[in-house]
Order: structure tokens, then sequence, then C-alpha cells
């Protein structure tokens, strides 16, 4: 593997491995309705901004959508050996 690849799956396992926007909006939410911080608040409005959570899911989408085209051009590949 060159570098630019290595790079590439170390950035995807970060996306995989961290949770989701909405499960820490959600987990705010939680933790305010028992104890209201201000930074909780700040947190929580930062976490519910629609452009925020749209590159979120923008990002999660595309590591996705990378991992899954890996997975067929890998099964292409070992096709096409068992074939020759």
């Amino acid at each position: 593997m060159d570098e630019a690849q290595v790079s590439a799956e170390r950035w995807r396992d970060r996306v995989r491995r961290r949770g989701s926007i909405e499960q820490d909006r959600k987990t705010l939410a939680r933790l305010i309705d028992y104890d209201s911080d201000p930074f909780e608040v700040e947190l929580y409005e930062h976490f519910s901004d629609p452009l925020i959570r749209l590159v979120d899911k923008a990002t999660r989408s595309y590591a996705g959508q990378y991992d899954r085209r890996l997975r067929r051009l890998r099964e292409r590949a070992r096709r096409s050996r068992a074939d020759q």
C-alpha cells in the first residue's frame, strides 16, 4: 500500500469509530435535561446546526460508499483470478 492508501484507510477508520453527531446530540439533550451547563448547551446548539449535521452525514456516507467500492473491486479481482 502506498502512503495515500494508508492515509485514506486511517481516515475511514476514524469516521467509523467515532459516533455520529445524532448520537452525541441525543446524549447531550439527556444531559442538559438532567443538569444544564452552559458549555453543554453550547455543544448541543453546535451539534444541532443543520450544516454541521449535513457535513457529518455526508462524511459518513462518503466513507461507507468508498468502503463498499473497495469491497466490490476486491471481489471482482478475486473472481477474475478464479476464472483464469
